[in-house]
């Protein structure tokens, strides 16, 4: 049994793919180099072994392979997104007092982009890894398998965990946002997604149930482009074309809200008398400007706080005792709706 557990824990090495190859672990690694110094029939050989074992090229100094590298890898979708700053923020209260660096890295919502991120983050030996997305390329699942590291995801309180999850559950927040809506009197509610990743696609799904449940028809305007305040706006135009009786607008984020609260205002579409506006997430300048932006709280630095904790624990042996963390949102009618 322990046998088993350490061979599974055991990252695949040159000599692994080489043995498997049936040639030199130089000759392995001559390729990893330089490609072109082997052979085509060979080069094609090498590049299958290396996707069957799952092999992580180590570009740390020896001494990190031989030791903790004291880093923790943190995979973010955005950088910029005021959303995940305050992950970051939660994250590194914790790691840094307890002698972590963060080696932090974005993916732009793809999944492609997440693979090699991931792929970069593991050859620099990182202790742990804590991701914001829950669902993975086949070779990104292989890798963290061979890895052997503690792996949190956040974010995302619902989807199946490789290990460990902490987050909320996107559906039930948007159910309960656009439910509070309709119950406020709307019933041409309209919403706004960008993006459309899975923490968007269980959003929308929150929100047509809540809308199919009352009796009301949905109407989803979508983009896979970010999401900024000019997008709020250009969307509000749509809805009204589409739907000129609108009297409601649920946004998958605070920038789509405001930016639709701000053209209205252009407009002089009084809010929320003429049309309720929520967002989601609960930015600061939400609880700032005038009316207060109607919002789901979600409690993002707790999220990167948690993660953080339960990672420690986890590098200094103990097991998991929490496989799923579903941590509370909170909705905040401010003066929009």
């Amino acid at each position: 049994m322990d046998m088993a557990i350490k061979m599974k824990n055991k990252r695949p090495t040159l000599q692994d793919v080489a043995d498997l190859v049936g040639v030199t672990k130089m000759t392995v690694s001559r390729y990893l180099r330089t490609p072109d110094s082997v052979s085509a029939p060979l080069q094609e050989k090498i590049s299958a072994a290396l996707e069957t074992l799952g092999y992580i090229p180590n570009r740390a100094p020896d001494i990190l392979s031989k030791s903790k590298s004291h880093a923790i890898g943190v995979l973010l979708p955005s950088l910029t997104n005021q959303v995940f700053s305050e992950v970051i923020r939660g994250i590194e209260s914790v790691l840094e007092p307890a002698g972590y660096q963060t080696m932090l890295a974005h993916y732009g919502y793809s999944k492609e982009a997440e693979e090699s991120r991931i792929a970069t983050l593991l050859s620099y030996s990182v202790d742990g890894l804590i991701i914001s997305e829950s669902y993975h390329t086949d070779r990104v699942r292989k890798m963290l398998a061979v890895a052997g590291i503690p792996v949190i995801e956040i974010m995302d309180s619902v989807s199946p965990p490789i290990e460990q999850a902490i987050g909320i559950d996107n559906q039930a927040a948007a159910y309960a946002m656009t439910e509070c809506m309709i119950k406020r009197g709307r019933q041409k509610i309209v919403y706004f997604a960008a993006r459309m990743d899975q923490r968007t696609l269980f959003k929308i799904r929150g929100y047509e149930t809540a809308m199919t449940d009352h009796g009301l028809t949905p109407l989803c305007l979508k983009t896979h482009s970010a999401s900024s305040f000019t997008m709020g706006a250009n969307f509000l135009k749509e809805a009204l074309a589409q739907q000129p009786d609108t009297d409601g607008i649920f946004c998958t984020n605070d920038d789509l809200a405001i930016g639709a609260l701000y053209a209205c205002q252009k407009s002089g579409i009084r809010i929320p008398e003429d049309i309720a506006i929520a967002g989601f997430h609960g930015h600061d300048i939400s609880r700032a400007m005038v009316p207060l932006l109607a919002t789901v709280i979600t409690p993002r630095e707790d999220m990167g706080r948690l993660a953080a904790e339960h990672l420690l624990s986890r590098l200094q042996g103990n097991p998991i005792t929490q496989a799923v963390i579903d941590l509370p949102f909170k909705i905040d009618i401010g003066e929009s709706i």
